[in-house]
């Protein structure tokens, strides 16, 4: 669109709309046209126009049929389209860009931080006195000022109605209808989705944005549709380097993140398969060892497995990047994830220096990752600095253990395993404490360090929930693998044959529980809800993780037990037969670990589900808070069953604990339904939807003359019942 075509058209006077021309200046665009004292124009699909009337020139008649006074500020949107109308995005998807303050004062409300400068500095040039103020959209001032202005409006609403009576209410009836048919034409057109389907899932926040990179617009305004045919030929070139992009961030309480949904890398999935061999050594090694030694063990070596796995993931959910520099990044990490797990079995006897040595060449590495990311992104140079210093602190403590002997190296150990899971946790609660506060409560220090943390990367729920989804199914997975054996007999219905399909059935309802019990039907996710159930979450999900691993590892050996009839080990081939061998009696740390294990896991997994705020209905049979408690105290008795020792054979204890874990599942899916709908039958009856071979233009059309339209249901030659407009 050049300046001499622009389609921006004014309403002087209710008369015919006369076109403005544009001259191009050093800095902009300036109007010809003697009533408008400065334009401001950036030319995209979007064209924004801030108009400065002059004193005593016509006025701009805003659609409602309210004059903007001589020398307010026009907002105006054109398009290359050719829209000659002025757009004043209402409460359907878009929303106000100007309000008018009952002092007389104008407010101006900004998408994004970027526009806010920019609209700030504008304005400053257009509006000499100075009555104006520009708020971001979302912020605490933005509320403020919106509900002032609203109760400002509410009193003269009063006043109106107590002033006219019967005709303010028949006015507000007609207003109400209106309303109702506009939000209906809304859902039929031009409803903006891009965040639905995350707010669908994961729950609804206010305090959300999108923005697209390379775009100035956000979730504010809705999207254009797309050209499909001209995507053919937008394909992506790969590169070896590409200048990292931040994929979402927090900024004075809002949140900022690309609007699309954030797709777990094929390389992730990779990294995964290496984890199951992780897995795998640590749960054997410690079940192979069920003594206070092996536990320390497996849960040290566990630990940092899970650390290098965040590291990862956590990498990949803030930055966009997809070159070839970070899958060579990925391969080093992996190589040194490799080398970590090649020393766990012997790491407090001979390979302790082996294995500290991957674990921290991770670790750096990371380090100075993050140092490069805060020298090319300055917007989160803070943080970023920081996070680098976070891994360098706990790695002098690494690096001191090699050099100390067991056990007294544990001293050294410990701290810097707090420090490496909970480090970041103390910097988002200082943050909170004391950079988050008021300016107005701020002492100088906490000034300074707010333009250092003022942008903080942010965490995305989807990459974040999928990832834990994939690893936590990893687990089961293990638990699962871990039961199988080979059978000679001829008849393999044996002992054996039953506590692997019992083990089975624990994790089918472990997996039951988590995903489709404690994870579904979601109001808000855990992440969303609040940064104290976001921790929680997310914190609660190594102890479970940890726990399930050492359960499924213990049974993976009670399977093979021959303390109970029916368990002979010459029927199982060679390999299997040598593991069944000196089991007549277990030992009593292995039933520690198993019924530990699970009630731990029970436990996490409900510290998990009350994280979540779940949807409820009317007649729902139990609900969470009920059903929680009886969990809990299900895991308490399973802890408490090694106490009977060896009035509990292999099988016995197998049968108990997959009893006790089935009720759970019961309980839960029994509380998840509906006590006025039967449950072994549906009464609702069925319902059919069908494509109509109508246009959407027609329907919106129908919609405003108030017309119905009818649809006949006939026979088309070939003889298929079809739908068409009557």
């Amino acid at each position: 669109m050049s300046p001499t075509s622009s389609p921006l058209l004014s309403k002087a006077s209710r008369q015919q709309p006369k076109a403005l021309r544009f001259e191009n200046q050093a800095h902009g665009f300036v109007s010809s046209n003697p009533l408008i004292s400065r334009c401001t124009i950036r030319f995209k699909s979007h064209a924004v126009f801030y108009l400065t009337l002059k004193e005593g020139g016509l006025p701009f008649w805003h659609p409602t049929g309210l004059p903007y006074p001589s020398g307010s500020l026009c907002i105006l949107m054109a398009t290359n389209g050719g829209d000659q109308t002025p757009r004043h995005h209402g409460p359907h998807g878009h929303h106000l860009r100007k309000l008018l303050h009952p002092s007389g004062k104008r407010i101006h409300i900004a998408a994004t931080p970027d526009e806010h400068d920019r609209l700030r500095k504008t304005l400053g040039h257009a509006e000499p006195d100075e009555n104006f103020d520009v708020y971001i959209h979302g912020s605490k001032e933005h509320k403020d000022i919106v509900r002032e202005i609203h109760d400002h409006h509410e009193q003269r609403r009063h006043h109106l109605r107590t002033k006219h009576g019967e005709v303010y209410d028949e006015f507000e009836h007609v207003r109400d209808q209106l309303d109702i048919l506009s939000e209906e034409m809304h859902m039929l057109t031009d409803h903006g989705v891009s965040l639905d389907a995350n707010f669908s899932k994961f729950g609804y926040d206010a305090r959300i944005r999108t923005r697209d990179p390379g775009s100035d617009t956000s979730s504010m305004v809705s999207s254009e549709k797309r050209d499909w045919d001209a995507e053919r030929k937008k394909g992506t070139a790969i590169k070896f380097w590409r200048k990292p992009v931040v994929r979402q961030y927090f900024h004075k309480g809002l949140l900022w993140r690309a609007s699309q949904v954030e797709e777990v890398a094929s390389f992730e999935l990779f990294v995964d398969l290496l984890y199951v061999g992780i897995i795998a050594v640590i749960g054997d090694t410690a079940a192979e060892d069920p003594t206070a030694f092996g536990l320390l063990r497996f849960a040290i070596t566990f630990i940092l497995g899970w650390k290098m796995w965040s590291d990862i993931t956590v990498i990949i959910s803030w930055f966009e990047v997809d070159d070839i520099f970070q899958r060579i990044c990925i391969l080093f990490v992996m190589i040194t994830l490799f080398g970590f797990t090649l020393n766990i079995v012997e790491a407090f006897e001979t390979t302790w220096i082996m294995m500290i040595s991957f674990y921290l060449a991770s670790r750096f590495f990371g380090a100075v990752y993050y140092f490069w990311m805060g020298y090319m992104l300055p917007m989160i140079r803070g943080h970023m600095f920081v996070n680098a210093f976070l891994v360098l602190i706990p790695g002098a403590l690494w690096i001191a253990s090699i050099q100390v002997e067991y056990p007294s190296r544990l001293a050294l150990i410990w701290p810097a395993i707090v420090l490496d899971l909970f480090g970041a946790v103390v910097v988002i609660v200082l943050k909170r404490r004391y950079i988050d506060k008021p300016d107005d409560d701020k002492g100088q220090l906490a000034c300074q360090l707010t333009r250092w943390f003022e942008f903080m990367p942010a965490t995305n729920i989807e990459h974040k929930t999928e990832r834990t989804n994939a690893f936590v199914t990893l687990v089961f997975g293990y638990s699962v693998v871990a039961l199988l054996f080979q059978n000679r007999a001829e008849f393999g219905i044996n002992a054996f044959f039953g506590k692997a399909i019992l083990g089975l059935i624990q994790a089918f309802a472990f997996n039951w529980l988590y995903f489709e019990i404690d994870a579904w039907d979601l109001h808000t996710h855990a992440i969303r809800r609040h940064v104290v159930s976001s921790i929680a979450w997310i914190f609660a999900h190594l102890p479970f993780i940890m726990a399930y691993v050492l359960a499924g590892a213990s049974l993976s050996r009670l399977v093979l037990a021959t303390d109970c009839e029916d368990a002979d080990a010459e029927n199982l081939v060679e390999s299997w037969a040598a593991r069944a061998e000196h089991t007549h009696e277990i030992p009593i740390g292995l039933r520690w670990f198993y019924c530990v294990g699970l009630g731990v896991a029970l436990i996490s997994m409900s510290a998990i589900s009350l994280a979540h705020v779940h949807k409820t209905f009317e007649g729902q049979r139990l609900k969470k808070m009920y059903r929680l408690p009886v969990r809990v105290s299900i895991a308490i008795v399973i802890i408490c069953l090694p106490l009977a020792e060896d009035r509990l054979s292999s099988l016995g204890l197998v049968a108990t604990t997959t009893c006790l874990v089935v009720f759970v599942l019961a309980m839960d899916v029994y509380g998840a339904t509906d006590s006025n709908d039967p449950f072994w039958r549906c009464q609702k009856s069925c319902q059919y939807s069908a494509e109509l071979a109508i246009q959407k233009k027609a329907i919106v059309e129908a919609l405003k003359r108030g017309e119905t339209v009818e649809l006949k249901m006939d026979e088309n030659e070939k003889g298929e019942k079809v739908l068409h407009e009557s």
